[in-house]
């Protein structure tokens, strides 16, 4: 079977055939439906040298996935052939405290077992099928349609995360700022939009990700730059806002987002842009907390597929070939991509 691959750090993806994947005991074999293409993975492509991470190439892209069961290994339960299905990206030991809970995104084993998931370490999906190592990492998807849904694994999920952990600060009257109205942060707006009553305030740099932000259901569109800082606090009434979802985690972005929340606020950095924050005592507001936050836990993916089940959330798509996985790369590089690039083996 065909599949893309990364085959050693700072080197372009290939596509290359490999040998279709056949399931051990408790393991499952998807046929891959869609395979989201993230802009984390072009930290894999770009940044890395030997040694660095915990594991090493080759391994096939693709850490957003969705798909049909093909076939199970003997003691692989709960699911049929032919079923679709969606894959929990974050693959941890399956026994430690924080793995039986679902969040296996904060597995207490992660640095001893290396490999971070399907796409991360191990075989993603970008291929015609994937090998899942357990049936607990799959989520039915029910009438839900698969290649739309690859994205809501990781884009939805991550930002899902970052926002139910606010949750009790988002209350009426209260204002939220996204800042990235990208493949991430179109989500994160439909989210916020279902769960909460927040007046939802987003910055982009880029026109054309405001009028989708607009689109998607923001109350407020600013664009980057100097005045963006004092336009923000305007929609807030002046009092800075009660929560931050930074999804690029720049410089610049992370500084706004300082200068934005309020006191008791939350400045919440998913973004893996390599900004950073200098503390002091007068870093930010009295009371205002500052995390980061990586992916979420498989609860929340099911309760982000219930709300693209019930209409409140929708991610918007570009369908691509396998073949051409290697130049979508090129196009979120380029910043190129509206919403999320998918690509379909099929």
């Amino acid at each position: 079977m065909h599949a893309v691959q990364l085959t050693q750090w700072k080197h372009a993806p290939e596509v290359r055939e490999v040998p279709e994947p056949d399931p051990r005991p408790g393991e499952v074999v998807i046929k891959v439906a869609g395979a989201g293409a993230c802009h984390s993975d072009l930290h894999l492509l770009d940044d890395f040298e030997p040694g660095v991470m915990p594991f090493e190439p080759p391994f096939t892209l693709g850490h957003e996935n969705t798909g049909w069961v093909h076939a199970l290994g003997d003691g692989a339960h709960g699911f049929e052939v032919g079923q679709p299905v969606a894959v929990y990206g974050p693959w941890g030991c399956g026994r430690c405290v924080r793995c039986r809970r679902g969040m296996e995104n904060y597995c207490e084993r992660a640095a001893e077992i290396g490999a971070a998931g399907g796409g991360l370490g191990r075989d993603g999906g970008m291929a015609e099928y994937q090998l899942v190592p357990d049936a607990r990492l799959l989520v039915p998807l029910g009438d839900l349609d698969p290649v739309e849904s690859a994205p809501l694994t990781d884009a939805g999920l991550t930002p899902y995360h970052a926002v139910a952990r606010s949750r009790d600060l988002l209350v009426p009257g209260s204002t939220v700022l996204v800042i990235g109205a990208g493949g991430l942060g179109h989500l994160a707006i439909q989210i916020l939009r279902a769960i909460s009553p927040a007046t939802v305030v987003v910055v982009d740099q880029r026109q054309e990700a405001l009028d989708l932000a607009v689109e998607v259901g923001a109350h407020h569109g600013v664009l980057a730059g100097d005045a963006a800082a004092e336009e923000v606090r305007e929609h807030a009434k002046g009092l800075g806002v009660d929560v931050v979802i930074d999804l690029v985690g720049a410089d610049p972005t992370i500084q706004l987002g300082a200068a934005t929340v309020r006191p008791l606020g939350h400045l919440t950095v998913v973004g893996i842009g390599g900004g950073t924050l200098p503390f002091s005592f007068f870093t930010v507001p009295y009371e205002a907390s500052v995390a980061t936050t990586y992916w979420g836990s498989l609860p929340e993916l099911m309760e982000v597929l219930a709300l693209a089940r019930d209409g409140h959330v929708r991610a918007h798509v570009t369908r691509f070939p396998l073949a051409e996985a290697p130049a979508v790369y090129d196009r979120l590089r380029a910043g190129k991509v509206s919403g999320r690039a998918v690509i379909v083996p099929g």
